[in-house]
């Protein structure tokens, strides 16, 4: 599956648009389980970030070179295979440090060649992150900051990357479109999943637009009114 860009405000060969916004976004689908890397970039020093390589270090680096993008850090919302097996590789082919996920999700990260060879992600190598990100942290690329959430549940480390100034959020595996994350993983917790979307991301506002780890994007509002898991409806019935 081709890349695709999302919010809309720069072209194609993104340039930006009068009024863009300061942040953009591109997803590339990965792995065999169609993962969301991400690519995002300050849109006025062209600095990037890339959130969640599970794969495609080649796409990451020729779609960054097409863009005219300079690589400032790669991001980790969790340690599952399809959302980090590549991270090593691309941390060494690139030298910029590694930021995530929290440091409950390390055992996750020292079995990545062992759940790798279950899917034939041979690639998959265990890694050290520059910095583990607490509840509170901020990450910085190019002129944008991100605020981080801790929103365990997933996986006990999971977090999240928010730009307060785009109504962006990048959520991992923590709530879908019309769904949420399993929790039958080890150190899965339901209840810490329920409490992370309805105490940490919902109060983000309804208007926020979330990128999910696999899947289209929606929004807060849409999953508050809608999402037969978390919805207040759903909440109110249970």
């Amino acid at each position: 599956m081709p890349d695709r860009t999302i919010p809309p405000g720069q072209d194609a060969a993104g340039t930006t648009a009068p009024g863009a916004p300061p942040l953009k976004v591109a997803i590339l689908p990965v792995t065999p389980f169609q993962q969301n890397c991400s690519i995002l970039w300050c849109t006025t020093t062209r600095r990037a970030a890339v959130v969640d390589p599970g794969d495609g270090v080649t796409q990451i680096q020729e779609f960054l070179a097409r863009q005219g993008l300079t690589l400032e850090r790669i991001l980790v919302t969790h340690g599952h295979v399809d959302h980090a097996a590549a991270v090593a590789d691309l941390m060494a082919q690139t030298g910029v440090p590694v930021d995530g996920p929290q440091r409950e999700d390390k055992f996750w990260i020292d079995r990545l060649p062992e759940d790798g060879a279950k899917y034939g992600m041979l690639y998959a190598k265990p890694f050290t992150p520059t910095r583990w990100l607490d509840d509170g942290d901020t990450v910085s690329v190019g002129n944008l900051t991100l605020d981080v959430l801790h929103c365990p549940g997933h996986t006990p480390g999971h977090v999240v990357f928010f730009h307060a100034a785009s109504r962006l959020a990048i959520v991992g595996d923590v709530i879908f479109q019309g769904s949420i994350g399993r929790t039958d993983f080890p150190r899965g917790d339901h209840g810490a999943l329920i409490r992370s979307i309805r105490e940490k991301l919902f109060p983000l506002g309804d208007d926020v637009t979330f990128l999910p780890g696999h899947g289209e994007p929606s929004t807060f509002g849409q999953e508050r009114l809608s999402n037969p898991f978390v919805s207040d409806r759903a909440v109110a019935r249970g």
